[in-house]
């Protein structure tokens, strides 16, 4: 039996870049953090013939064609079994659906997992290019490229998305002071609201590529937060990064009607006056995890707590993408 686990993310500014419709015409740059909360994937030859899934749902079919999930039944058709006989199960750590790269970790931990039950090795910056290969060429997808890379390759990375598709990534140079700030003083909570992020990224696509002026400025914007943040956090600022998120968030929501609604903002103004420097939510936006940096985190705890939202508390995952049982 192969156990894979693949982290998910948290983006730390200049999300929303990675789009292939921005960054082809004026490259992109963000940071993003992976998490300890993760997919898991467990692949198995089972003692019959054919595929059995399990997952939010149940699969047993006799031919890869046959796999009603999209991701599974295009990575499976990659590697050309020729007589099927293949058990793949799916845990994971936090629901789909809730801003934190779970799609892009579920490909990079699938793709992972095979290429372990195969006896072959794939390097990190191959494993993400080819999780967004499957996502963006092959299933159409309107994403970005963070999540499967940041998923792939751990830690707090920055990532430059250049015209020709080259993916740069490196290690944002932190202190371990600022390290301890960040995973002491960031703190995600869900705000009970799950949403597919495709119709937001769709929008995003469509505009971006008729070069629309305010979708195009709003972008260029968050590239710019994105250096800032960069910087504020290798200064060890972790004030000035908060102050940051709280711009991102502004500027954010102006990208689409769709990016909060009327709880979500109560939260945000509630947190914003109980300890709260600056926050957004995680991932495209509508719902999911609302992340906020902290100068009091006891008592920004005891606010969303008395209204409702329940905490993740995170470390940081150095390891990306790895095989942990084989």
């Amino acid at each position: 039996m192969i156990i894979v686990r693949s982290p998910l993310r948290i983006s730390l500014g200049g999300g929303g870049t990675d789009l292939q419709s921005y960054y082809k015409e004026h490259e992109g740059f963000l940071i993003a953090a992976a998490i300890d909360k993760y997919v898991y994937i467990t692949i198995n030859r089972p003692f019959l013939e054919g595929i059995y899934l399990k997952y939010s749902s149940i699969e047993n079919v006799k031919d890869v064609s046959e796999v009603q999930h999209k991701i599974i039944r295009e990575v499976l058709k990659m590697q050309n079994f020729r007589t099927p006989q293949i058990e793949i199960t799916t845990l994971t750590d936090i629901p789909s659906g809730t801003g934190l790269g779970s799609s892009g970790s579920f490909t990079t931990g699938l793709l992972k997992a095979l290429f372990s039950y195969r006896k072959r090795h794939i390097h990190q910056e191959e494993l993400a290019a080819l999780a967004c290969h499957v996502e963006i060429d092959r299933l159409g997808e309107p994403i970005g490229k963070q999540d499967q890379y940041i998923a792939a390759i751990g830690g707090i990375t920055s990532f430059a998305f250049h015209k020709d598709d080259r993916v740069i990534s490196a290690p944002v140079n932190l202190s371990v002071d600022t390290l301890f700030d960040l995973e002491d003083n960031l703190l995600l909570f869900f705000t009970g609201f799950a949403r597919s992020a495709s119709s937001i990224l769709n929008d995003q696509k469509v505009r971006s590529e008729k070069n629309d002026e305010s979708m195009i400025s709003n972008l260029h914007y968050v590239k710019e937060l994105g250096y800032r943040s960069k910087n504020a956090l290798e200064n060890g600022d972790t004030q000035l990064f908060g102050e940051l998120m709280h711009e991102h968030w502004e500027n954010k929501k102006r990208r689409s009607g769709s990016m909060t609604n009327s709880d979500i903002d109560n939260w945000y103004n509630l947190a914003m006056k109980n300890g709260a420097i600056g926050g957004k939510l995680v991932g495209a936006g509508g719902g999911g995890f609302l992340m906020f940096m902290a100068k009091d985190k006891l008592k920004l705890r005891k606010a969303m707590k008395e209204n409702g939202l329940e905490e993740v508390r995170f470390k940081f995952d150095f390891e990306g993408t790895k095989v942990i049982h084989s």
